[in-house]
């Protein structure tokens, strides 16, 4: 586990720059052990297992866990069955403990040395467990220059599958992300859900304030077409000003979107149907109602276009965090606000003739 995590270390650290990579516990080999290695021809000679040397060793050493006290349903306290030399003298360094007594199935007694080979090494200072089973974990910090999801596909398409491929993890290694990493993984699985859920909570908004369940439909064509300028945003930017890959920080320009790009249409839509109330024919309403609303529609898209823009061009330190969504703002707002004059006006008037109003 030591020798893969010291490997894991370095792949990481060369695929990607500048990150800081930190063990817990430490990869250190400081603290001293002893090692006492069974010989198996003489354990099996005289009918003692490993399991029951490895007992007596225990029990010289730290003492053997060999049950619980205490009432039922309360907190128990572990029973332990130590073991003393002759003389009542505890084991206290290697040579003690090689010449400690054995009892045997047959009922001789012969040394531990008798038995086991003990080896002094050098082994970690502290060991840790997740859910019982011994683990390392290393604590990786990406550079600012490299975003968090960007710096999970390098480690696990350049460090990991290649690992995967030469069987080092597999036969009870297993390697996950978690922390940060695995909070954002399920993020990333719940993105699809939210998108979802900002669309039909806009739909059920709208119905409520326009009290028709048509006209939020005509708004929400408006979606679509964002999420579309918002691709080509992405894209533009990824073309001609530095790559940006579609991670959860930019997703989220798509959910903001939904709530901003529908602005324009209900404007349209709210002028065709209050001329439509007036007594206008449908082919009046609709045109005049663009024809009003276009100037507004535009001012307030400039404004949002000038308070993005700097978003997206400049940089600078953690810029690259942020211009994926407002790339894909940018261009999802534009890219509507100018089909928007065309699109809505031509839906709302082909429903609305479905309706039969003229």
């Amino acid at each position: 586990v030591i020798g893969l995590g010291g490997r894991l270390m370095g792949a990481i650290s060369q695929a990607v720059p500048g990150a800081q990579v930190r063990p817990i516990p430490s990869l250190d080999l400081g603290a001293p052990e002893l090692h006492a290695i069974p010989r198996r021809d003489d354990t099996a000679g005289l009918g003692v297992s490993g399991a029951e040397l490895g007992l007596v060793v225990d029990a010289y050493v730290d003492g053997a866990i060999v049950g619980e006290l205490g009432p039922q349903g309360e907190p128990k306290i572990d029973v332990a069955l130590r073991a003393l030399q002759p003389g009542g003298r505890e084991v206290d360094d290697p040579e003690a403990l090689a010449a400690s007594p054995v009892a045997t199935p047959s009922g001789d007694i012969v040394p531990l040395s008798s038995l086991a080979d003990l080896q002094e090494r050098l082994g970690p200072t502290l060991i840790k467990r997740i859910e019982r089973r011994r683990a390392i974990v290393l604590q990786v910090t990406p550079p600012d220059s490299i975003a968090l999801e960007e710096a999970m596909r390098v480690i696990r398409d350049e460090v990991l599958a290649p690992l995967h491929e030469d069987g080092t993890i597999g036969g009870g290694i297993d390697i996950a992300l978690s922390g940060t990493a695995g909070q954002l993984e399920a993020a990333k699985g719940r993105m699809g859900d939210v998108l979802l859920l900002a669309v039909v909570i806009s739909l059920l908004l709208l119905a409520a304030l326009f009290e028709d369940f048509l006209a939020p439909l005509v708004v929400l064509v408006t979606v679509p077409l964002a999420g579309g300028g918002g691709v080509l945003g992405l894209w533009l930017v990824n073309r001609y000003l530095a790559p940006q890959p579609l991670d959860l920080m930019t997703a989220l320009g798509f959910v903001i979107l939904v709530g901003v790009v529908v602005n324009n249409a209900i404007l349209v839509v709210d002028g065709a149907l209050a001329r439509l109330r007036e007594g206008e024919p449908l082919r009046e309403a609709v045109p005049r109602a663009v024809e009003a609303r276009v100037r507004p529609i535009f001012m307030s898209t400039a404004t949002s276009v000038a308070g993005l823009l700097p978003l997206v061009v400049f940089p600078g330190s953690g810029a690259e965090l942020y211009r994926g969504v407002g790339a894909i703002v940018l261009g999802g707002l534009v890219v509507s606000t100018v089909l928007t004059l065309y699109v809505v006006p031509s839906v709302f008037t082909l429903l609305w003739r479905l309706r039969g109003v003229r």
